[in-house]
């Protein structure tokens, strides 16, 4: 066993593992615990809101945070090797983690706040419903982006495309293709930062919209 092959394979072993933690969080959210709080009363969601969103949201942001640079520690190892299909996962990662720490947590601390202030017999704070909506919005979004994310990160060593040839090769993806997939996926974030949700605000809603940019995305990249 090469020294150097193990460091590799155990930064991507902490990569899988801190990612399973995140998105396995950010499906909770999504598809358990914003389902629950719809139809649960006043009382116990006020009481998982104090008691269980925090240590969920513990998890959940530094997960991100573990995700993100050891994905930057592989890239750094991997640079020779990098096509575009990780180029557009590593893209759709990194806006996640971002949205994650300066959107979906600073928002859900003023919602936090604002619950336990009522607990404690005082006024709800009243920035908390708009922060409670930008926190939504984002984790909706984080959603959409995660499913695109997932499957370049794997197309990026298992799918014969024209978006696995190396980027520093010829014959590889079409500048029209790369900007287009940049315009379309920043006007995603531009929406998650000031939009709304749109046919994003049901479950399922978000999983055809995950997987119709995944195979919006995959046809540009090959076809272009």
């Amino acid at each position: 066993m090469e020294f150097e092959n193990l460091i590799s394979y155990l930064f991507r072993w902490i990569h899988f593992f801190a990612g399973v933690a995140w998105i396995g969080l950010l499906y909770y959210f999504n598809f358990v615990q914003t389902e629950y709080f719809k139809e649960t009363d006043a009382a116990a969601k006020s009481s998982a809101i104090s008691k269980l969103v925090p240590r969920a949201l513990w998890w959940f942001r530094w997960g991100a945070m573990l995700t993100f640079l050891s994905g930057l520690a592989l890239a750094g190892y991997m640079a020779s090797a990098i096509n575009y299909y990780i180029v557009v996962g590593m893209l759709l990662g990194t806006l996640m983690f971002l949205n994650v720490w300066l959107i979906i947590w600073p928002n859900q601390q003023t919602v936090i706040a604002s619950n336990n202030q009522v607990i404690g017999g005082g006024e709800p704070l009243p920035e908390a419903a708009g922060s409670l909506g930008k926190a939504g919005l984002a984790s909706r979004t984080n959603t959409l982006f995660s499913i695109p994310m997932l499957f370049f990160m794997g197309a990026s060593a298992h799918l014969s495309g024209v978006g696995r040839i190396p980027i520093t090769s010829e014959g590889g993806t079409s500048l029209l293709a790369i900007i287009l997939t940049l315009v379309i996926i920043a006007a995603l974030q531009l929406n998650a930062i000031k939009g709304k949700t749109g046919p994003m605000t049901s479950v399922v809603g978000v999983i055809h919209c995950g997987i119709g940019l995944a195979a919006a995305l995959l046809i540009m990249i090959e076809f272009l």
